[in-house]
């Protein structure tokens, strides 16, 4: 992102989720708050968008914003019922869940860049959506800042399990910055849970795949937050335990159809193979 400014990516990402509540039924992923949280004058353009929207490369896009968040908070869930009481939502750009928590004694901790937090919470003061006391805010610059430094002074309790969420944000780090957090995860407590995706490398994409990819990396190169990163599944879920992880689940393109998008009349699902869900606990 731009120094100084709030993330742009984040916004398009938003303005996904908001389409899925209006655009698609069933929903994959619920979430009353996803329209006002994107700003009223993106709310208001919404309606007249759908025509764009449903063009088969962004409703795909869309399908996929819809299955991570909802893949996310499912194995959030689990984490709960095996006695989690922390969430970290790594990179939470405009994501809703702590406003929204359906768990009792879960503290959400939302880390993100000063600028795109001070910008968020203009948007939740504009659209009266109130900050419980369940959450807490922690100001973090991945590239420059320890994350879990930052984390235990804003009060998480690091010898206490967690899961973490760190969605739409791995493409774009560098792979030095992405094992060392994770690592920091898998190594802080026995039982941390954490959930993200990651992009395939260009050459393992088919003709029309890398067009996608191709007109996706231009949108989000000009915006300011190029893509860096891209892994083989082998090659990381190797890693993963290297460093710590001993349950690793990924999903790829069948996978995430057959959980998400089973027997649906519309045909609204992902397409492309290039990204993949990843789950993995310590």
């Amino acid at each position: 992102m731009r120094e100084g400014r709030p993330s742009a990516t984040a916004q398009r990402v938003a303005e996904r989720r908001a389409a899925h509540q209006l655009f698609d039924r069933p929903l994959v992923f619920e979430d009353p708050l996803a329209i006002r949280i994107i700003g009223s004058e993106a709310a208001a353009a919404l309606p007249g968008s759908r025509a764009a929207s449903n063009s088969p490369p962004l409703r795909g896009l869309r399908a996929f914003v819809a299955a991570r968040s909802r893949f996310a908070e499912d194995e959030l869930a689990r984490g709960v019922a095996r006695g989690v009481r922390q969430y970290v939502v790594l990179g939470a750009g405009l994501d809703t869940f702590a406003y929204r928590n359906p768990h009792a004694d879960l503290r959400v901790f939302e880390v993100d860049h000063p600028a795109t937090q001070e910008w968020k919470r203009g948007r939740l003061s504009a659209a009266e959506i109130p900050i419980p006391s369940s959450l807490t805010y922690v100001s973090v610059d991945f590239e420059r800042q320890t994350f879990a430094e930052e984390l235990v002074r804003a009060g998480f309790a690091p010898q206490q399990p967690a899961f973490f969420s760190w969605l739409g944000v791995v493409p774009y780090l560098n792979r030095e910055t992405i094992f060392a957090t994770l690592e920091t995860i898998a190594t802080m407590c026995p039982g941390n849970g954490v959930v993200f995706d990651y992009g395939l490398p260009r050459s393992s994409a088919g003709f029309f795949e890398r067009m996608a990819h191709d007109a996706l990396s231009r949108r989000v190169a000009l915006a300011g937050e190029p893509f860096r990163s891209f892994f083989d599944p082998a090659e990381l879920a190797q890693e993963l335990q290297r460093i710590g992880f001993r349950s690793i689940e990924d999903l790829g393109l069948a996978e995430i159809v057959s959980r998400y998008f089973a027997d649906r009349s519309d045909n609204f699902r992902v397409l492309s193979n290039t990204g993949h869900l990843m789950s993995a606990s310590s």
